[in-house]
């Protein structure tokens, strides 16, 4: 059975994004697909776009499986009917426009043009008379971006009206569908599954639910489903948080400290942070994949103990046993009974049979269960004991092989195939088994290349896997082996940050993995895999401190899982220098985005082989460096303080100059965190550094290095020197293109300013950081900026939006666990005094504050004037 999300209003949130799909010649129409995508994104919308099909023509089943996916049907048509292929009567185009839904919307754009193929004449003219379809002539590719982006917010707001109509309750779900996976294809035989599950949670005596199974038998995708329907138990949120690629206990915590948008700075123990993020919040924080780190389950228990309204839902293959524990055992789908055919009706067929049919419509849609292959249908399902993924598997072969041919193939491999490994549960056997099956039919190039796949970490891009491909039997067919693997449901591919990307199921790649092992090839594979992100890196990390800086933010954002596994590869094949290096070029991102804990621990397990292998002057300052920056804020003692001054020491002695600058700007500010702090050593080493590294044009850490001046003279009472140092630090980050840097300069900046008196360019630049973190999507930044504008807001006597605004920004602060006293409060006292002139209209403004939105909360702050030039970037909010 379908289960009810798949049945829900069409307006989504940017997070379940509506997805487009466009049609068109690729290389004739190449700047005009470009200005269409940059369209469908400015609207926070997923263009699906056949980038693989740079061939002549792509597999008919693979756009007919994107235009299931996807909501809107776009066409730009241009001189060239495109490329018939043997075989066909059609061309691509054509065809995709005939396997689009009825129901789908259709925009057709087509560009004016002297001379046109006679075919795609007839098609325009086919399109012209379908009621279904709206079409318009454009001139050049800016016109068309500005047609299809208007045409598409005109189309939204009328399905949103229709939405509105219908009355589905799916307004409220924003905290929850910003963070769990949709699924692109649809559940089958799970709503009693869903509905039981739900029941535990409703029950709220249980902390931790385990879904517990063998790999393959859906305990994500039921993860994924049971969250939809929980929405209402869950009022503060539903978080799914994705293990697979952690592989190291201690990852644990950083991992959900991400996915709760908790941004660790090593000022506060995470565990401590997550606690209070979580405090009082009714949450379901979903943990896929769990068996890697089963050793860490105690965390969840210290968890849940000090957030006791906090629920954990987990998928694992093995029982965590742990106190609150409530096991669910994932059940197969339910196959043909005995030796009985699968059934020819629709409303009776098992769910195994349902699902066969399901994943072999997507390839043929005329496939059902007919007369002739019901006792086949029956033993494929009952062969592969109702595993979904096996099933899955096994119906994308009806390209190839007829139900028959599958059944016998089943019969005579796998029974061969588990008594080889007889060493794994059942389960696990035919699971395994069936995936040796399904390779075993593939070329060897294309074996190879799902092997050679094992090494990437989660997901991957084209690119990526074209840099494996040197000297691999694969090499210069990676387009068409990769399309065939997704074809074979072996690689599933999806868009992510407006990039087409890849990934393999849990099990695939563990299968992967360990044949590049068996056959001998896993180091070197590793090796390529850690060679190709390290040349990312060095691209990249340039960026960091200037312009470019949130696009490589987000770049690096979506490569994070195989930046991890780059590292690890590095470490674990002793290239420890390398990735040390790989480490420090990369700490800008560590410290925006906020990763200090895991750099941590693989800098400790560097420190740990070094015996095995001599490690640089150079590595051993970056390792200790990264071990120290926790402990500095944490556990300040004269001991870090010492092991920082060794940092400038070995970084000095090894010829980097610039490192040990930063390295000495690190030991003032461990200075000013201890007891009995020596404040002026502290300013004279700060002041130092400053010199030096503006020698050296390390503009990013010359900037950081003068806001810690700032903040050390304010707290010293010296106001003129803290605004001086804090001018200096924004013009340096301003020069420079360092947003971050600008916003938190900035706004301690306006509080000072705020603090004597200077309402007007307080206000002024507490609006500018504002919308700097706006854009940054940095809501440390946004709760920050909200307290300023509420002081100014307080200041003035309004006492309504200052409480709003006030509480706005106390609920951002819980969420992400910003608890740590804010040493330069501004709003607080102007707030008390309203509240004692005017307690009903700041309870009120309080009231109101706790049910505002983050965006709903900038524009609260923003004046009206400002609205409109940021609605685009609160669409992501």
């Amino acid at each position: 059975m379908v289960t009810p999300h798949m049945h829900r209003s069409v307006i989504r949130t940017p997070d379940q994004r509506i997805r487009v799909f466009v049609s068109s010649t690729l290389r004739e129409l190449a700047v005009e697909r470009a200005a269409v995508k940059a369209a469908i994104e400015r609207l926070r919308l997923a263009p699906v776009m056949f980038e693989l099909g740079a061939r002549p023509h792509p597999p008919r089943e693979l756009y007919r499986s994107y235009l299931a996916q996807s909501d809107v049907f776009v066409g730009i048509y241009g001189a060239s009917y495109g490329w018939v292929a043997p075989d066909e009567e059609v061309s691509g185009l054509e065809d995709e426009y005939n396997l689009a839904p009825a129901t789908m919307p259709k925009l057709i754009y087509i560009k004016s043009t002297e001379q046109r193929d006679e075919r795609l004449a007839d098609l325009i003219a086919r399109i012209q008379s379908d009621d279904t379809a709206a079409y318009l002539h454009f001139e050049t590719a800016d016109d068309l971006q500005d047609q299809v982006a208007g045409d598409l917010a005109t189309l939204l707001a009328e399905r949103f009206d229709e939405s509105r109509i219908d009355g589905d309750a799916e307004e409220s779900a924003a905290s929850l569908v910003g963070r769990i996976p949709v699924p692109y294809t649809t559940t089958i035989g799970r709503d009693r599954d869903i509905e039981a599950v739900r029941n535990l949670l409703a029950r709220g005596t249980d902390r931790v639910v385990s879904l517990i199974g063998p790999g393959g038998i859906g305990k994500s995708r039921l993860a994924i489903e049971t969250a939809f329907a929980c929405e209402d138990l869950f009022p503060d949120g539903v978080y799914f948080v994705l293990l697979e690629g952690v592989l190291e206990h201690g990852l644990l915590l950083p991992t959900i400290a991400y996915h709760l948008g908790i941004r660790d700075n090593g000022e506060a123990a995470l565990e401590e942070r997550i606690a209070h993020a979580l405090a009082g919040r009714r949450v379901l924080v979903v943990l896929d994949n769990f068996e890697q780190i089963v050793d860490a389950a105690p965390v969840l228990v210290r968890l849940y103990t000090v957030a006791p309204t906090a629920t954990f839902l987990v998928t694992s293959r093995i029982v965590l046993r742990i106190r609150g524990e409530r096991v669910y055992e994932v059940p197969t789908l339910s196959t043909p009974p005995d030796n009985a055919p699968a059934s020819l009706d629709r409303t009776t067929r098992s769910a195994a049979v349902a699902l066969f049919v399901d994943r072999a419509q997507a390839i043929d849609p005329r496939f059902d269960v007919t007369g002739d292959n019901a006792n086949d249908l029956a033993d494929i399902c009952r062969t592969l004991e109702g595993l979904p993924l096996a099933i899955e598997l096994a119906a994308a072969k009806v390209r190839i092989l007829t139900p028959a041919g599958i059944a016998q193939r089943l019969g005579q491999s796998l029974p061969l195939l588990t008594a080889a490994v007889r060493d794994l549960p059942e389960r696990h056997r035919t699971m395994r088994a069936t995936i040796d099956w399904s390779v075993s039919l593939l070329p060897d190039s294309q074996r190879d290349l799902l092997e050679d796949l094992g090494v990437f970490a989660t997901r991957f891009t084209l690119d990526a896997v074209e840099a494996l491909g040197h000297g691999r039997s694969w090499d210069g067919q990676t387009i068409d082996a990769l399309a065939a693997l997704v074809d074979g449901s072996l690689v599933k591919q999806f868009e992510m940050g407006g990039r087409r990307v890849f990934s393999l199921l849990a099990i695939v790649r563990e299968y992967s993995i360990g044949r590049l092992k068996a056959r001998g090839d896993a180091a070197r594979v590793r090796v390529a895999h850690a060679d190709y992100y390290r040349d990312l890196v060095q691209r990249i990390a340039p960026d960091l401190g200037g312009p470019g800086q949130a696009d490589a933010v987000a770049h690096l954002g979506l490569e994070l899982p195989n930046l991890r596994a780059a590292v690890r590869h590095l470490v674990y094949t002793n290239r420890l220098d390398d990735a040390g290096d790989f480490a420090w070029s990369l700490l800008i991102y560590w410290w925006i985005s906020g990763f200090f804990a895991e750099v941590r621990l693989w800098m400790l397990e560097l420190l740990e082989k070094q015996h095995e292998q001599p490690i640089s002057q150079h590595t051993r300052a970056i390792a200790w460096f990264f071990a120290l920056w926790g402990e500095m804020w944490q556990r300040p003692s004269e001991q870090v303080v010492a092991g920082l001054g060794e940092c400038v020491r070995l970084f000095t002695e090894s010829g980097d100059a610039d490192a040990a600058a930063m390295a000495l700007a690190a030991r003032a500010t461990a200075r000013v965190q201890l007891s009995d702090p020596d404040a002026d050593k502290a300013e004279a080493e700060l002041r130092e550094a400053v010199v030096r590294l503006r020698e050296h044009g390390n503009h990013w850490a010359e900037a950081i290095t003068e806001v810690s001046l700032g903040r050390l003279a304010w707290v010293r009472g010296s106001t003129a020197d803290a605004l001086a140092h804090f001018d200096r630090a924004t013009s340096v980050a301003e020069a420079g293109g360092d947003l971050f840097t600008t916003s938190v300069a900035g706004n301690l900046r306006s509080r000072l300013n705020f603090q004597l008196g200077r309402f007007e360019a307080a206000e002024h630049e507490f609006l500018r950081t504002l919308l700097l973190s706006v854009r940054l999507h940095y809501e440390e930044g946004i709760a920050y900026g909200l307290e300023g504008v509420c002081a100014v807001a307080a200041a003035h006597g309004e006492a309504w939006r200052a409480a709003a605004l006030a509480v706005s920004a106390g609920v951002i602060r819980r969420r992400i666990g910003i608890f740590d006293v804010e040493a330069f409060t501004v709003h607080t006292p102007y707030l008390d005094i309203l509240r004692g002139r005017d307690p009903a209209s700041v309870a009120a403004g309080e009231a109101a504050g706790a049910e505002l939105t983050v965006a709903e909360a900038v524009l609260l702050a923003l004046p009206e004037s400002e609205h409109e030039a940021v609605a685009e970037a609160l669409r992501g909010w």
